[in-house]
């Protein structure tokens, strides 16, 4: 179980990577936005790894655990980031209205999404739009720290909250595989052994 969580934790910390790209430059690592919003479509999806398309296409999220685990993260903003993420998971799960809402704007977009690709800009737009409508009412909200030059384009913004609900997602999956706060404190040994 211990491994699957651990999936789940790198799937939340390579969507929250990719949305400190694009927030500082604006581009987006093509392979690892293509799993982040494909695990949002994978609604029903029967394992961790069915989830993100298998083990190997979260590696890069692993690797990152791996180096803040071992104290070598580059990116001090992260952690701040997959914390708020994570405190913002209870607060989704526990509002029946807005998660009914999000899984219903995710069924609503996906033949689209099917139809065009899961990165698609029209696809980013309207999974924005979704997050902008429904989780981004909830507290704590979630700060993105960036270039202003591409936080004030509209496609960005867009592209932003697209992958943020791809990071919720994962945080919701790991939630579900019993993973808490405490594992940080009392399970870390296990959490690098299963890394």
């Amino acid at each position: 179980m211990m491994e699957q969580r651990v999936l789940a934790l790198a799937g939340l910390a390579q969507a929250l990577k990719q949305v400190r790209r694009i927030a500082e430059t604006g581009q987006a690592d093509a392979t690892v936005l293509s799993t982040a919003l494909d695990s949002v479509f994978r609604i029903d999806a029967e394992s961790p790894e069915a989830v993100y398309g298998g083990r190997e296409a979260v590696v890069p999220g692993l690797m990152l655990l791996r180096d803040y685990f071992g104290n070598q993260g580059s990116d001090p903003l992260l952690p701040k980031l997959a914390l708020s993420v994570i405190q913002l998971e209870r607060r989704f799960v526990a509002d029946r209205v807005i998660s009914a809402e999000v899984h219903d704007g995710i069924l609503d977009i996906r033949p689209k999404a099917d139809e065009l690709g899961h990165t698609h800009p029209e696809v980013l737009a309207a999974l924005g739009t979704l997050y902008a409508d429904t989780v981004s009412h909830l507290r704590p909200k979630v700060m993105v720290q960036g270039n202003p030059h591409y936080l004030g384009q509209a496609d960005v913004v867009a592209e932003i909250r697209a992958v943020l609900l791809a990071a919720l997602r994962s945080a919701v999956l790991w939630r579900q595989l019993g993973g808490s706060l405490w594992d940080f404190l009392l399970a870390r040994r296990r959490m690098i052994e299963a890394l």
